[in-house]
């Protein structure tokens, strides 16, 4: 006689089915266990299961909602100087893509006055969705390519290397970086030259960033070392990681 899905083994009287499960997790957890562990400071963050809910408002004013736990109402993310930054910019830069001179970098200018020093060139393409949580000292270049849901913390330079003669021969050459979909950048940071940050990544503070970055990495700078401790030099240097260790992701993710 042919046995069902469910039929149950002989001497164990556990359904084979649930036995086939059982060696399949435990195989499973053989190979996780056989993975190399993830070095100090990176996580892979458990996906969401339920998407975020959108909020009445335009894309630039509902992702500073979505990005910032700081902002309570629509009078706070009114305030902000990266929303303003990124109007004006919208602005000049439907002015440079028309060949109007001058006006746009009048208006760029002014936003900068007005922001505390975010200075985007009119030149910048940026998609949709773009934030910049403290806006202050951020530097975007005129060649600059910015996709969508891209996010930068303050004193982020997006700017070139080098010096580029322009040459009446040719087009205009990419002189700065292009950061894909749903990139996050942290505070300080240098992205300089035509290279591209990959679909994904996240890139920590403090970081020099001159060479491309494939999709879905994590970039980190080196963290402080402690030299000296209650004013004994330390033989062996400690590096102050704050927090660094993986143990917190939530964290980790804060600090990127």
């Amino acid at each position: 006689m042919s046995q069902g899905p469910n039929s149950v083994s002989k001497g164990t009287g556990i359904p084979e089915s649930t036995q086939e499960d059982d060696q399949q997790l435990a195989a499973d957890g053989e190979d996780l266990a056989a993975l190399p562990e993830l070095p100090p400071g990176m996580f892979i963050p458990v996906p969401a299961k339920t998407p975020r809910r959108k909020t009445r408002w335009p894309d630039a004013i509902d992702v500073i909602f979505e990005k910032d736990p700081a902002c309570k109402n629509i009078f706070e993310a009114l305030l902000y100087q990266g929303l303003w930054a990124v109007l004006f910019h919208r602005v000049a830069h439907s002015l440079y893509k028309a060949h109007v001179p001058l006006i746009p970098r009048l208006i760029s200018q002014f936003a900068r006055f007005l922001t505390g020093g975010i200075e985007i060139h009119p030149g910048a393409q940026i998609g949709k969705r773009f934030f910049i949580d403290h806006g202050a000292g951020v530097v975007i270049g005129e060649t600059t390519i910015i996709g969508d849901n891209v996010m930068l913390y303050h004193q982020v330079t997006l700017g070139a290397t080098g010096w580029w003669r322009p040459n009446p021969f040719r087009k205009q050459q990419k002189r700065h970086p292009t950061i894909e979909d749903d990139v996050t950048i942290g505070v300080g940071t240098a992205i300089l030259g035509p290279i591209t940050i990959g679909k994904g990544s996240k890139i920590g503070g403090m970081a020099l960033v001159l060479e491309s970055v494939p999709a879905n990495s994590v970039v980190v700078s080196k963290p402080a070392e402690l030299l000296v401790k209650g004013g004994e030099t330390l033989e062996k240097h400690q590096e102050l990681t704050q927090g660094w260790n993986g143990k917190d992701p939530w964290e980790m993710d804060y600090q990127i």
